[in-house]
């Protein structure tokens, strides 16, 4: 009887397995067979002119490339430095409850919430126009739980020994910190980066609202306080707006794309690390 316990539970989990993995091909098979050939260089190098009715994605490519950078430049640091604080030096147990809750909070709330609040706070009360600064300062709410969680992880990773050895041995608290834990923690920070980035590269309920529709070709610091549409603004549109399903597909494509370099960078990157401490 317990046998057959262990085989029906290994052929459950052996059968739930294939059926994920087969709806991520299936999902990622369709989405390529779709947009692939509309993928040209036409497309990915100009800008839509209604005059001569053609369509390019270049605008909305820098776009999401300068709202990336805006928002891991300012949730970076925040992130790190909050879970510092909460790991290493936070003593008042009501204190971290209430800021694991906060932060627990913040990842179960709904994207177009994140929306209205930025639109609300950013372009009304803070009087920025929609733009890549108030779009950026939106995704910063949504992003930071995940850089925080992902980077207190990895610091509780780290062996209290490590931590006792560079005390031991004359280094100050921040120096520890900076020199010894960070440096061991780094491939928990970088992985919180990644689904930060993922985050960020896929939204577009909360850019609705912040970003704009904006799909003219602007320097980084026009499009601070100019509306500008990312690659998934610019999807919703076609799709819904336009009509134009078959650049609908061919920017999801884009997406896959630029998601799976800068997940393949991310990973480079982290073996440099692991390689240069060895």
């Amino acid at each position: 009887m317990r046998k057959f316990k262990e085989f029906l539970l290994n052929s459950s989990m052996i059968i739930a397995t294939l059926i994920t993995c087969g709806l991520l091909v299936f999902l990622l098979g369709a989405i390529i067979m779709r947009g692939a050939p509309h993928v040209t260089t036409r497309l990915v190098t100009t800008q839509t002119s209604y005059i001569n009715e053609t369509i390019g994605i270049l605008p909305n490519i820098l776009n999401t490339l300068y709202i990336i950078f805006v928002t891991m430049i300012i949730v970076l640091p925040l992130g790190v430095c909050a879970a510092i604080y909460i790991t290493e030096y936070a003593k008042n147990k009501r204190v971290m409850s209430i800021i694991s809750f906060a932060t627990e909070t913040l990842t179960g709330i709904p994207s177009i919430i994140f929306g209205l609040v930025g639109m609300l706070f950013f372009t009304q009360l803070a009087g920025l126009k929609n733009g890549i600064l108030a779009g950026g300062l939106t995704l910063v709410m949504m992003v930071l739980p995940t850089i925080v969680t992902n980077t207190r992880e990895s610091l509780l990773t780290v062996p209290q020994s490590y931590r006792e050895g560079s005390l031991a041995l004359g280094s100050g608290k921040w120096h520890m910190i900076r020199t010894v834990v960070l440096p061991n923690a780094i491939d928990g920070i970088l992985t919180g980066c990644i689904l930060a980035v993922g985050r960020i590269t896929g939204e577009s309920a909360a850019l609705l609202y912040t970003a704009g529709f904006g799909f003219r070709l602007m320097s980084f610091i026009e499009s601070l306080q100019s509306s500008s549409a990312t690659l998934t603004v610019a999807l919703y549109a076609y799709a819904t707006v336009e009509g134009e399903f078959d650049v609908a597909f061919a920017i999801a494509v884009i997406l896959m794309a630029i998601t799976l370099v800068l997940n393949l960078s991310a990973g480079h990157f982290t073996r440099k690390l692991k390689s240069r401490r060895s």
